[in-house]
């Protein structure tokens, strides 16, 4: 496994992304991204899991759905995640590390067992993602505003064909909705008192997503890395 050259800092914010190789899609029905949020609440942790498979029987639950399959309690977080969008071919957080190394382990238990989850159902072998996980550490409340509505909404940044849009899940129903889901009760609630509620938090997020398709298109910002002087360059917030 490579070493990153700048170590992630417990207690900070990141963006952290990544897509799948080859800009193949990572998710092909519903049933994935069941799958893949199943794994970001489960593998969210400092305890081993070994199965997903093995957990559901456990708790006697043969379904995935969207809700942890253990007590809240009972985990030590790796992260807290703030914000988070899933797209067809690549994925989108913020995360904030709560544990040393969470983050970097956090993402090798959910890419390693989505992947090998993937593979085994599609008779396929070797890499899905492309490469490690980027990751973009957060400085300045102004670059972190900013990220939330990129992050949140990033659905909106590309055209995604019709027939796909159910492989598509995001942060921005959580937080126009108060129902913290996948999203840090605790810091998503401080952000909304931040922006002033719901409304306001809404509107913030939704001239971000113009601001950005109307200077560049519809291309996706993961073609060439820019991603961070991009969204440095968008105006503050008023």
């Amino acid at each position: 496994m490579s070493i990153r050259r700048q170590p992630l800092i417990t207690g900070q914010y990141y963006h952290v992304y990544n897509r799948g190789v080859d800009k193949r899609d990572i998710f092909t029905d519903k049933h994935d991204i069941y799958r893949f949020i199943e794994s970001i609440k489960e593998f969210n942790r400092e305890e081993k899991i070994i199965s997903l498979a093995n957990l559901r029987k456990s708790k006697q639950n043969s379904q995935i759905e969207v809700k942890p399959l253990s007590g809240e309690d009972s985990k030590n977080e790796l992260v807290e995640i703030i914000g988070y969008c899933i797209n067809p071919n690549h994925f989108h957080f913020i995360l904030k590390q709560v544990s040393d190394n969470g983050i970097s382990l956090f993402m090798q238990k959910l890419l390693g067992g989505y992947t090998y989850y993937f593979n085994v159902k599609n008779t396929r072998s070797g890499s899905l993602f492309q490469g490690t996980f980027k990751s973009q550490i957060i400085t300045g409340q102004n670059y972190f505003n900013k990220l939330i509505g990129y992050v949140n909404k990033n659905y909106l940044i590309h055209s995604i064909p019709e027939n796909k849009s159910e492989l598509v899940f995001s942060g921005d129903f959580e937080y126009e909705n108060k129902k913290f889901n996948i999203i840090s009760k605790k810091e998503g609630g401080n952000i909304l008192e931040v922006f002033g509620g719901v409304n306001k938090f809404k509107k913030y997020c939704d001239e971000i997503v113009s601001i950005i398709r109307e200077e560049r298109g519809e291309k996706s910002l993961l073609e060439d890395e820019e991603i961070s002087a991009v969204i440095k360059s968008l105006p503050d917030r008023g």
